[in-house]
């Protein structure tokens, strides 16, 4: 079971502001759900209230530690392990880490991939990715694209596989 993240970041690690998107890049969504669709999908609470639906074509589990809650459609775990161990017994290849930034810091050691869409812009945050390791990551693809200049930044797709020892 291949266990990856996908994720949209700023130059300088931002991926959020007030449990919003910094940006607006209509061939990310398009790219996040291409990639991510038919497998299962895991985020925090933050960041399913932030979508304020389930995505379709996915099993979506969303963490939370309060065992009162509860979204129609969503599998609802208190922890990670949960949430992997849901998930790989719904996936036949491979799951996706959605976010938010604390549950992508938790992931970070079981992840074998990620697929970043780098932001080429800085923005003020309250919400971050992890900084890859060198020593740990790999870039194995990368997609330049540019934006048009005033609303959407440049950006490009890119993947990163762990290096295994």
């Amino acid at each position: 079971m291949l266990i990856s993240m996908i994720v949209a970041v700023a130059e300088n690690g931002a991926i959020g502001k007030g449990n919003k998107m910094l940006w607006h890049i209509p061939e990310d969504f398009k790219y996040f759900k291409a990639t991510t669709m038919g497998k299962p999908i895991i985020m925090g609470r933050k960041t399913y209230e932030s979508i304020g639906r389930p995505l379709p074509g996915r099993l979506n589990v969303v963490i939370t530690r309060d065992k009162s809650w509860f979204a129609q459609g969503v599998s609802t775990v208190n922890s990670l392990r949960g949430a992997l161990n849901l998930a790989s017994d719904n996936a036949s290849e491979e799951i996706f880490i959605v976010g938010g930034s604390t549950i992508y810091e938790q992931s970070m050691q079981y992840a074998e991939r990620i697929h970043i869409t780098e932001v080429h812009d800085t923005y003020e945050a309250d919400a971050f990715f992890p900084k890859l390791d060198d020593a740990v990551w790999k870039e194995v693809s990368r997609e330049d694209h540019q934006g048009d200049g005033e609303k959407k930044p440049d950006y490009s797709f890119v993947v990163y596989e762990r290096i295994t020892p």
